[in-house]
């Protein structure tokens, strides 16, 4: 039987999509750290350089843009195999009521967070290696939605379908999910701060924790599910007890 001691971080090679910001650059901090070899990617080179200057030398970087299926078939083409693949991916979050939504925006929104996904389990699965796993990202507000979070709260419906789909289809390779609750991360960035600051804890208060959480420890459930071998097909929730109150 293998011995699932075995199942650490360090020599793995981890490829992380939207791995320059949020839970993508804390998970990337955290599996180098580790001493998995990190390859993080982005649609914004720069934030792909200003990334590798804070990860190991080992460390790659590529940029593309991971709602367009040529870019991502050729990215798995350069990347080669590895072991674990997170998809972190997402633009900035809108809330906005259904009258006021623009149906556009959210198309967009939805290509990169739900079909981007699908596309890099397509290009990603063939290259995993032996007891390797993808960890897609998904939210709480998919499970108790709230006024203003249509599109939101659809998509997170929809990866939490893909995930247990994708693992079936992809076994033995593990495929799971990371459900976050309100974290401080820049997907808010369409806010002032002074909104963002006032939200937070707003938000804070009413939760179990009595504060929203940092992208440090989302990255704790994603390391988790690259070293859980014997766990596929779930959705951790990280979310300070949102879904209980």
């Amino acid at each position: 039987m293998e011995n699932y001691r075995e199942n650490g971080l360090a020599g793995k090679r981890v490829i992380l999509l939207g791995g320059t910001s949020g839970f993508g650059l804390a998970t990337a901090l955290a599996a180098a750290g580790e001493g998995a070899s990190v390859v993080v990617v982005s649609s914004s080179q720069r934030k792909v350089d200003e990334t590798l200057s804070i990860l190991p030398e080992s460390s790659k970087g590529y940029s593309a843009d991971l709602g367009d299926e040529k870019q991502i078939e050729q990215l798995f083409k350069k990347i080669g195999e590895f072991d674990h693949l997170v998809f972190t991916a997402g633009d900035a979050l809108s809330f906005n009521e259904l009258s006021e939504l623009n149906i556009e925006e959210a198309k967009q929104s939805i290509n990169l967070r739900f079909w981007g996904a699908i596309m890099a389990a397509k290009y990603g699965a063939p290259l995993v290696r032996k007891g390797g796993s993808i960890t897609l990202t998904t939210g709480a507000l998919g499970s108790r939605p709230r006024k203003g979070t249509v599109v939101i709260a659809g998509m997170a419906s929809a990866i939490d379908g893909l995930t247990r789909a994708l693992a079936v289809e992809l076994a033995p390779i593990r495929v799971n999910a990371v459900c976050a609750g309100t974290v401080r991360t820049n997907l808010l960035a369409k806010m002032s701060e002074a909104e963002r600051e006032t939200m937070f804890s707003q938000t804070g208060s009413k939760l179990l924790t009595g504060r929203v959480g940092e992208a440090a420890e989302l990255a704790e459930a994603y390391l988790f599910l690259m070293r859980g071998s014997f766990t596929t097909g779930q959705i951790i929730v990280v979310d300070g007890g949102s879904l209980l109150v």
